[in-house]
Parts: C-alpha cells; sequence; structure tokens
C-alpha cells in the first residue's frame, strides 16, 4: 500500500484534563484510526510537531506512539516517519464493526429525494480494463502520443500566467475557443464565430445544457431509435417526453407523428449512432424546413465524424442553417483520449449570454489549465497531424475487419459499409440473437454490443455493434477467429 504523507496539523479530540496525556493522546490516535479518520498507510506528523501543537512534551508523544507500535497500530520505520500500520490488528476489525456510529432514524427511513435525482440513472464512464476485439467508443490509445503531450504541457505551465490560475469566462478559454472555430469552419463546414462557442466537458454535458435552455417538464424531444443511451438518460431527467423516429438509409426519418409537438430534435446525421449510416443531403434540408417552420430547434451531434473513410463529406445541418434553428456539438475524448473531458456547443447567437449563464452556475468554466494545453496542441499543429496519423490507421484497421469478417464470418455475421467513425454494425445471419451472440463471444474473451441495447422502441434486425480502432490488426483478425467460433457453436435455444 503507498505511504499517504500528512500535509496539514493533525486534529484529535480535546484533551481530559483529568486524564495523564499520554493516555489521552494514545486513545485519541487510536480512536481516530478505529473509526477509519486516519486510513491504513496514512504518515503521522512528526513528534516534535506534534508536541509544539498540543504542549505537550516530545516524550509524552513519544510514549503514546510506542504503545500504538506495541499493539500492531502504527509502524516507523529509521528516517522515514511513522505510518498508520497496513494491517491492522484482527481486534480492530471487531471493534470497527460493533463500535460504529448508530444510524440515525433519518438515515434507517429511505432518504426524501427531488423528483429529479428519483428520475437520474448512473449513467457509466468507460470501464478501466485493458483494450480488447471489439469494444466500442474506444480510439487507439497506445497510438497516442503522450510524450508529446506532456512536452506541450509543461512548456504552457513553465510559462503560466496570473490569469491562468485565476480562470477564465464561462463560455471558456478566448484562445481555444478560436481554434476551435478555426477547426469547425473548414472541416466541418460550420458557420460560426468564437464568441458562439462553448467549452464543455463533452457532449453529455451539452445534452443537459440544452435541455435546460430549451425544455420545460413535459416538453416534447425527438430522437433516432436506435440511438445514443446519453441522450436519453439526459431528456428523461429533464422529464421530457421523448419520441422516436426510426432511421433509413438516409439516416433519421422524418414521421409527422414521431415529429408532431416536437420542441427539440437530436440527431447524429454525420455518423449515426450505433447504426453508421450519413444524413442524405436532401433529408438535412427537410430537418432543416421542418424545424424553422415549427419554430423547433435541432441539437446536431457530431458523433465520430472526424474519422471519414469513404463517401464525399456532408456539410453539417449547421452550417446549412439559415434560420439559427441549429446547436452543435462534439468532443475531443474519441479523437484524443477519453480522460480529456473538452468538447464545444456552438450557439446561435442569440443563446450565448443564457448559455454562458448555465454555466456560470454550474462548473462556472470548464479546466482552464487542460483548455490552455489542447489549445496549444491545437494551435501547434499536433492535433490535425494526429487526426491524419490516426485517420489512417483507423482506415487500415477498418479494411482488416470487413476482409478478415468475409473471410470467416459469411453466413454468420454481415459487416455494413463504414463511411466513418471508429466502430460498425453488424447484422446477424439466420435466427440468431445480439444477446446470445454477446454472451457467447464473452467466453472466448471478445466483445461485442449487440444493437438491440441502444433500442427504445423499435423492432430492430439483430445485430452487433463491433469496434475496430482500439486494436491491431492481428488482434482484429484474431478476434474475428474466435467471434466465427463462438457464432457456429451458439445452441439454436438460446439464439431463438
Amino acid at each position: 500500500m503507498p505511504k499517504l504523507s500528512s500535509a496539514s496539523e493533525l486534529t484529535i479530540a480535546e484533551r481530559d484534563t483529568k486524564v495523564p496525556a499520554y493516555k489521552w493522546l494514545y486513545a485519541a490516535l487510536r480512536d481516530e484510526i478505529v473509526k477509519g479518520r486516519l486510513r491504513p498507510g496514512a504518515r503521522l506528523p512528526a513528534t516534535r510537531e506534534l508536541a509544539k501543537q498540543y504542549g505537550l512534551a516530545r516524550g509524552t508523544i513519544m510514549n503514546s506512539f510506542d504503545q500504538l507500535k506495541a499493539e500492531g497500530y502504527l509502524d516507523a520505520g529509521v528516517g522515514s516517519g511513522t505510518y498508520v500500520s497496513s494491517v491492522l490488528p484482527d481486534e480492530l476489525l471487531e471493534v470497527g464493526a460493533k463500535g460504529g456510529t448508530k444510524p440515525t432514524a433519518i438515515e434507517r427511513a429511505e432518504r426524501r429525494r427531488s423528483t429529479y435525482a428519483q428520475r437520474v440513472d448512473l449513467f457509466p464512464n468507460l470501464e478501466l480494463r485493458p483494450s480488447r476485439a471489439f469494444r466500442t467508443n474506444l480510439p487507439a490509445l497506445d497510438l497516442f502520443p503522450t510524450t508529446l503531450w506532456a512536452q506541450v504541457a509543461s512548456s504552457r505551465l513553465r510559462r503560466v500566467s496570473m490569469n491562468l490560475l485565476l480562470g477564465c469566462d464561462a463560455m471558456g478559454y478566448q484562445p481555444l475557443r478560436e481554434a476551435v472555430a478555426s477547426y469547425l469552419t473548414p472541416s466541418r463546414g460550420v458557420h460560426c464565430v468564437p464568441e458562439q462557442v462553448a467549452i464543455v466537458s463533452g457532449v453529455q454535458e451539452s445534452l443537459d445544457l440544452v435541455a435546460r435552455l430549451l425544455l420545460n417538464p413535459g416538453d416534447r424531444v425527438c430522437m433516432e431509435d436506435p440511438g445514443y443511451p446519453g441522450a436519453a438518460a439526459a431528456f428523461k431527467a429533464a422529464c421530457t417526453r421523448v419520441s422516436l423516429a426510426p432511421t433509413d438509409d438516409s439516416g433519421m426519418t422524418l414521421h409527422k407523428q414521431a415529429l408532431r409537438g416536437t420542441r427539440l430534435v437530436y440527431v447524429t446525421p454525420g455518423h449515426q449512432f450505433p447504426l453508421g449510416m450519413t444524413m442524405s443531403l436532401p433529408r438535412r434540408l427537410q430537418l432543416l424546413e421542418w424545424a424553422a417552420k415549427s419554430r423547433a430547434m435541432i441539437l446536431e451531434d457530431d458523433y465520430d465524424s472526424e474519422f471519414r473513410y469513404s463517401g464525399r463529406p456532408v456539410p453539417s445541418l449547421q452550417g446549412l442553417d439559415q434560420h439559427g434553428v441549429v446547436l452543435f456539438t462534439g468532443s475531443f475524448s474519441k479523437v484524443l483520449f477519453p480522460s480529456l473531458r473538452l468538447g464545444y456547443l456552438v450557439i446561435p447567437p442569440d443563446l450565448v449570454d443564457s448559455v454562458s449563464a448555465l454555466i456560470s452556475i454550474t462548473q462556472r468554466h470548464a479546466p482552464l489549465l487542460e483548455q490552455a494545453v489542447l489549445c496549444d496542441f491545437i494551435t501547434e499543429g499536433h492535433f490535425g497531424r494526429h487526426l491524419r496519423r490516426m485517420r489512417q490507421v483507423y482506415a487500415e484497421r477498418r479494411s482488416v475487419l470487413q476482409e478478415s469478417a468475409a473471410k470467416h464470418l459469411a453466413g454468420l455475421l454481415e459487416i455494413t459499409g463504414v463511411e466513418a467513425g471508429l466502430q460498425t454494425a453488424a447484422w446477424l445471419c439466420g435466427r440468431l440473437t445480439g444477446e446470445a451472440a454477446a454472451a457467447a463471444a464473452a467466453k472466448r474473451k471478445v466483445e461485442v454490443t449487440p444493437l438491440s441495447r441502444y433500442c427504445q422502441g423499435r423492432n430492430l434486425r439483430e445485430g452487433l455493434h463491433l469496434g475496430f480502432a482500439a486494436v491491431s490488426a492481428r488482434e482484429i483478425r484474431s478476434g474475428i477467429k474466435d467471434l466465427a467460433i463462438a457464432l457456429e457453436n451458439i445452441p439454436i435455444e438460446k439464439s431463438l
């Protein structure tokens, strides 16, 4: 267990003057350890510091420490200090179990929570485990230039200014907003100025912001089915009514019933989640026309569009918008690395002040030093070079996936055409089900996700979601072989 240093004064129970000083200190320290306030591995202040803090003789402190060492509560090494023992006495565990604080009446009863808290379910983060075929929503972290990122960060920190330590505008670090606007204009056809760009922690925050900006409880939201579960969770938390629009080869369909009375449409037109098709230009224009006539808004999620492998790029909805009905959001977490919680939300000019106010009463602003490092990474050209390199790597891995699947999965699984992104949809053949396929694959240490898990109301054809970006070509070939064996050996009754 790592040693935990103590950087502050030790605060313990007040002394009872009727009790000898060494007994009081012994009992107080033991109590702190028993109750877990001094954790295993925590370093205690030096005896001289404690003597000065509590006005005691140093010998008194040492006597108390010696008693605690003898009983197994403390460890000490010459010149290294005194620490709470990593392995505590057996009796301590019994005392801790028996001597814990009794639950109060409020704790025994179910706590009263707001209706908002009752609507919110935990939306899980990526699990911390090694990447393997075919984990989705994950870039090739082993190919990220960590040394270069560290150099950029180090350079920024060496010349950090007072302003960077102080904070920034709620909308974000101005140079980063300028860099994002300059990047989005040529690469996505987004029409914006830096003042319209808000730096957020990612698409999930954008969903929450837009819901609080535009929607009241009971308002109707329309989203794709199948679609992104995080969006459904955010709209549920906002107490909205969610209507579902099926998809076809041109993207989200514009069914009158699904759109009737809708205040907000959430859509992933550049690379539909999870099926991967691109919304056609005629469909985009139809959606924009409907929104303008209906006085509705559109939240365009630029999911995975940085990595396009085939087909001509289609202008973003925001770039085609002539009536200010589109908000455009994206994230750097899939492009660079997931723990970089930075993204952007491009806002119509008349809504900028409202979004700024919303951010100001929640997170105040995104982490400023990380914004500054990312800005340097972009403006020094590293971001563009990394994108170009990874686009080539992912294109090669995509080709390996398609070739291996055609060779080993014929009659079992049909890979769809992958135009962009880090993963692809695949359709199961025959009577196989996605859940049965995922369970069988897991036994062979292959990770696939049933497409049915992204459906809320639609009976979608049975299929799987396969990621190809995070693992090497060799692992992809091996994974395809293992997946073929898994699918071939699924009992018929489990696939029904």
